[in-house]
């Protein structure tokens, strides 16, 4: 989101306060976010796909929808009903910009393709969604999550993702020798994801409540949160939901909450976070900086500017949430004063973290140590440690470097792992001297920020060698 778009999403927080009735809140949530996937979607190069994408999207949270219903649920409420022909109505407005002049300030998408074809499709994935569900009730869920990891996989591995540019361009009638990797830009895909996998498995769990489709389509594609998180649970956001209905539309407290979080999040992002990226690490700088000190400069930059950035957005994002009368999770609570890796990850990002915790860390765990031939402790904690971080490296791009830097924060977190269980009598007796507390809290914070900063290393630059002559150079190395 940029600062216009910001400014209209806080205009549009004062219609819904001051003229909108309680009854048609949650109409008005869903209408916003449908219109903001495509408004906040980029132009992209392929014919039609900057339209074609968030419509998948949308799609996808129905047939979501439809595959986490319980296995008893009858026929489709009267809600859901006016659900689905929102939904398509939204679909098939848009298509209508083909054939009339809009002005550029009121363009949600660009030139869309025919208005049957998109019918066609929509009716055709509605179908295919109902026949396998009857088919197959129960693999389907697991089809369904293979496909989104599928999907995501292409979307982050550079080289699968320009093939898949190079035939959606050969479909369109474009060169397939100019494809490249940003054609595939597809806005919030990634937060998309984790909602559609996390309301799957939790209902393969049977720990999904039941949902009609208005809000969980809202849940999936909420605009403050649609681009840059935080990740929410369904149930935690279906109870904001469902309260809407009484939410007082002019509360003193929760407007000045949520305008101040708005403008503080707005002061991080493009005041403080722009001003660092003018010289924070990355490649180019990387290779032009002439001494060690230099390198080191740019990458405390990089850690400053990459939490300024990534923590503003959230701010703006909560801050919007609860204007519209949702609270979002926190996802930031000052992680570069912790004084361990662990407490770094519970602190940053949380709202990553404690999914990938949840659906990563905690199963796998239990199923090593549930095996009959099951290894020690200490290599089950690697291997779950090692395994849900390169999830959350892998997450961010499909590389060696993110490859490396989840790596090397799973070995950390093993190694603290090890470290605090065997250190508990001394860390109690360490308590009664506050001196030396005092200095080991200090050398804890100071050991934790440098391994962390050290592994934006691998973040910042975009290759396993040129992470890697970096990190010899903030040493004094010369590769």
């Amino acid at each position: 989101m940029d600062i216009a778009q910001i400014l209209i999403f806080l205009l549009a927080t004062a219609i819904y306060a001051l003229v909108v009735p309680p009854k048609w809140r949650a109409w008005l949530l869903l209408l916003m976010s449908l219109l903001s996937i495509y408004w906040l979607q980029p132009t992209l190069n392929i014919r039609w796909l900057d339209y074609s994408l968030p419509t998948v999207t949308v799609l996808l949270s129905v047939v979501g929808w439809y595959w986490t219903r319980p296995p008893d649920a009858t026929a489709l409420t009267r809600r859901d009903i006016w659900t689905l022909i929102v939904v398509l109505g939204v679909l098939l407005l848009l298509t209508l910009t083909r054939y009339v002049e809009v002005p550029p300030q009121l363009q949600l998408t660009s030139r869309p393709p025919e208005w049957f074809s998109v019918l066609f499709g929509a009716g055709l994935a509605l179908v295919a969604a109902w026949f396998m569900r009857r088919v197959a009730s129960q693999a389907v869920v697991w089809l369904g999550m293979v496909c989104i990891v599928l999907l995501f996989v292409i979307i982050k591995t550079e080289a699968l993702s320009v093939v898949a540019a190079q035939v959606l361009r050969g479909q369109a009638g474009q060169n397939p020798q100019l494809a490249s990797a940003l054609d595939l830009n597809w806005l919030g895909f990634s937060y998309v994801a984790f909602r559609l996998l996390h309301t799957l498995r939790d209902r393969q769990t049977n720990l999904l409540p039941p949902m009609d489709l208005r809000t969980y389509l809202t849940f999936v594609i909420f605009f403050p949160a649609y681009v840059a998180g935080p990740i929410d649970r369904a149930e935690r956001f279906q109870k904001d939901y469902d309260a809407l209905l009484s939410l007082k539309g002019l509360d003193a407290q929760r407007i000045t909450t949520g305008v101040t979080r708005v403008l503080i999040g707005m002061f991080k992002k493009f005041v403080i976070a722009d001003s660092l990226a003018l010289f924070a690490l990355n490649s180019t700088l990387a290779d032009a900086a002439l001494s060690t000190s230099a390198l080191w400069v740019m990458l405390y930059a990089y850690a400053l500017r990459l939490f300024f950035d990534f923590s503003g957005y959230s701010d703006i994002a909560i801050g919007i949430g609860l204007l519209f009368g949702i609270r979002l999770p926190e996802n930031f609570d000052r992680p570069y004063t912790k004084q361990n890796i662990t407490a770094f990850w519970q602190s940053w990002h949380m709202s990553l973290s404690n999914w990938v915790r949840f659906y990563v860390f905690t199963p796998l765990s239990r199923t090593l140590l549930r095996n009959k031939r099951k290894p020690s402790n200490e290599v089950i904690m690697l291997v779950c440690h090692l395994t849900t971080m390169l999830v959350m490296g892998l997450w961010h791009g499909v590389g060696w470097s993110f490859a490396v830097w989840g790596m090397w924060h799973g070995a950390g977190l093993w190694v603290h792992k090890l470290w605090s269980d065997r250190t508990r009598k001394w860390y109690r007796q360490l308590q009664e001297k506050p001196r030396q507390k005092r200095i080991w809290s200090f050398f804890t914070w100071f050991l934790t920020l440098h391994y962390v900063v050290l592994g934006w290393v691998w973040f910042a630059l975009p290759s396993f060698d040129a992470g890697t002559r970096t990190l010899l150079r903030l040493f004094g190395g010369t590769p």
